[in-house]
C-alpha cells in the first residue's frame, strides 16, 4: 500500500510540489486552530493557559442552553438563513437567465452593477442603510417629512428589521450568486436550444425543460454548501446593519453576535468556544444530510 502511494507521488511530485503551499496554508489557518476546540470544555483562564485551566466538562454547553437567548438566537439564525438560501437561489437563477438574453454589447454593465456591491464591506453598507433610515436626517423619514407624515425610529421598533435585512442581504450579495448561475449557463451547448426552437418550444418551456435541469447539479451543490453554513451568520451583517441598538436584539441577535457579546461584556472564552464548536458539528451533520437526501432522491447529483 505504502509503495503504492510513493510511486503514485513520484509520478506526480510536480503537482504536489505546486499544491504544498495551499495545503500548509490549511494546515496553519485551518487544522492546527482545531487544537484550541479542548477550550470548549475547560474553564479557561488567562494565567493557567490552555492546558492548565480546569476541565469542566460540558458546563460551557449547559450555560448557553440554560439561557433565555440560546432559543431566540438559534431561532433568528436558523429563519434568516434560510431565507437568504431560498430567495438568494431563486433571485441569482432569474438574474441570471436574464441576463443570458442581454445583447453582449451591455452584459458587462450590468455584470458590474450587479456584482459591485458584493465588494463593500459591512461598515460601509451600514453607513449606506443609515443614510435611509436615520430618524433626523434619513432619506425615508425625510421624503416621509416632506408628504407630512410622523419619522420613524427605525433603529428602535424591530417590526421592521426581518424586511430590512433580508433585502440588505440580497442587495449586496445575490450578484455573485448570479454571476455563478451565469457561468453556468455559458456552459449549456447552445445547440439543445436550436433544436427546441425548431421544436417550436418558447423561452419558457426552453427555462423549465432545458436550463433548469442542465443547471440542477451547480444548484444542489451551492445548496448543500449553504446548508452547511445554515449556523452561522454574516456576523457584519447583523451587528453593523441594526448599529448594534439594544432594542433590536430580539429580532436580529443571531448566535454569532450572541459569542461576541458575550465575549466582549462577560469575557468568558470558554462559552464562546463551545457555541462555536456547537455551530461547526450541526453544520458539518447538515451537509452530511443534505448531501445524503440528495443521494437518495439522484445519486448523480450528490457531491460524493
Amino acid at each position: 500500500m505504502l509503495k503504492k502511494e510513493w510511486r503514485h507521488f513520484k509520478r506526480n511530485r510536480d503537482l504536489f510540489v505546486m499544491s504544498l503551499p495551499a495545503i500548509v496554508y490549511k494546515m496553519l489557518l485551518s487544522y492546527l486552530p482545531m487544537l484550541g476546540l479542548v477550550i470548549a470544555f475547560k474553564q479557561y483562564r488567562y494565567d493557567l493557559g490552555v492546558f492548565g485551566s480546569e476541565w469542566v466538562g460540558l458546563k460551557n454547553f449547559e450555560f448557553f442552553f440554560r439561557s433565555d437567548t440560546a432559543f431566540i438566537v438559534t431561532r433568528n439564525t436558523i429563519l434568516y438563513n434560510l431565507s437568504f438560501i431560498v430567495l438568494t437561489m431563486v433571485i441569482a437563477l432569474t438574474l441570471a437567465i436574464l441576463l443570458n438574453e442581454v445583447s453582449r454589447k451591455w452584459i458587462k454593465l450590468h455584470q458590474t452593477v450587479l456584482f459591485l456591491p458584493y465588494f463593500l464591506s459591512w461598515v460601509v453598507v451600514g453607513y449606506v442603510v443609515l443614510a435611509f433610515l436615520d430618524h433626523k436626517s434619513g432619506f425615508i423619514n425625510v421624503t416621509l417629512g416632506m408628504f407630512g407624515e410622523e419619522a420613524v425610529k427605525w433603529y428602535e421598533q424591530a417590526k421592521y428589521w426581518p424586511v430590512i435585512i433580508v433585502i440588505t442581504q440580497l442587495w449586496k450579495a445575490v450578484g455573485f450568486s448570479t454571476l455563478i448561475y451565469y457561468a453556468g449557463l455559458l456552459g449549456i451547448d447552445s445547440s439543445y436550444y436550436e433544436a427546441a426552437k425548431i421544436d417550436g418550444a418558447n423561452k419558457w418551456q426552453m427555462i423549465r425543460k432545458i436550463t433548469i435541469p442542465l443547471l440542477t447539479p451547480l444548484i444542489v451543490i451551492l445548496f448543500i454548501v449553504d446548508v452547511g453554513k445554515i449556523f452561522r451568520a454574516d456576523f457584519g451583517l447583523f451587528y453593523f446593519i441594526p448599529n448594534d441598538s439594544s432594542f433590536l436584539y430580539g429580532t436580529t441577535d443571531v448566535i454569532d453576535t450572541y459569542v461576541y457579546r458575550s465575549l466582549r461584556v462577560v469575557g468568558d472564552i470558554g462559552m464562546s468556544s463551545a457555541i462555536g464548536f456547537y455551530q461547526s458539528v450541526v453544520g458539518f451533520v447538515l451537509v452530511l444530510l443534505a448531501n445524503w437526501i440528495v443521494k437518495k432522491i439522484n445519486e448523480d447529483n450528490a457531491l460524493w
